[in-house]
């Protein structure tokens, strides 16, 4: 019995050490590194597999530091064997969400051929990126269901041109027109409801910070436009 309460003294101990010393490492690395991010908070801290390194995750972006956290590290990481690409693989992993949870009566919805592909795009009216993910690969794309969600983060003016799109009589074709064409809808009334907030309030839960954003059905995501190929070999791998 006494040997009993020593071991599980011992294991107690053990285990507190060593919760002990990645409290110290996860808070040296904390005070070294945080003061250099220009007010951003570090919002995990992993050890990782690889060469002693630290991951640091900072909302969906991920840096590496030493264990001081003397050292920090910006980029990606590959399996030299593989060529996979870890950072990205983490990140994806990181940022995965359900796609049958997105609220799709917010979006726009274009079927292009069978449609039998699906993907959400959060995009605002005044990106430039947006308007070019759309003038070439959303153009071109055939076989794929499209759900936008018109995500106003640019200007005031974003919240003015989704209102006048949602409520034209034909918005797939308003969206279109403008993102293709530059070509602006009439004014919404003023009594014309959108779900402009709700779409805010949403993109912020999906830790979106930029436009184009590209969601997948599962669960990953493409941060920026991607030319037809890469999007085509992306649906393709989808299973």
């Amino acid at each position: 019995m006494l040997k009993t309460k020593i071991a599980v003294l011992a294991a107690t101990g053990l285990m507190a050490s060593c919760v002990g010393a990645e409290n110290t490492t996860e808070a040296s690395i904390r005070k070294n590194i945080e003061p250099r991010l220009g007010g951003a908070k570090i919002d995990s801290i992993t050890a990782t597999p690889y060469s002693g390194l630290y991951e640091l995750r900072i909302g969906t972006d991920i840096l590496y530091a030493d264990k001081k956290g003397e050292f920090l590290f910006i980029g990606q990481v590959y399996d030299a064997k593989s060529s996979k690409n870890l950072t990205r693989a983490r990140i994806d992993d990181l940022t995965k969400i359900k796609f049958s949870d997105l609220p799709l009566s917010l979006a726009l919805k274009q079927v292009k051929g069978n449609g039998k592909r699906t993907i959400a795009v959060f995009e605002d009216p005044n990106c430039g990126y947006c308007k070019r993910l759309r003038q070439t690969t959303l153009k071109d794309i055939d076989d794929v269901t499209i759900y936008t969600f018109m995500y106003n983060i640019l200007s005031e003016d974003s919240f003015t041109k989704s209102k006048n799109i949602w409520c034209a009589p034909n918005r797939v074709k308003a969206w279109d027109d403008w993102m293709i064409d530059n070509k602006l809808p009439p004014a919404a009334p003023a009594n014309c409801d959108t779900p402009n907030q709700k779409i805010v309030d949403l993109g912020h839960k999906l830790k979106i910070t930029g436009t184009p954003a590209i969601f997948f059905t599962d669960g990953t995501r493409i941060p920026g436009a991607v030319d037809l190929p890469a999007l085509e070999e992306k649906l393709n791998s989808i299973k």
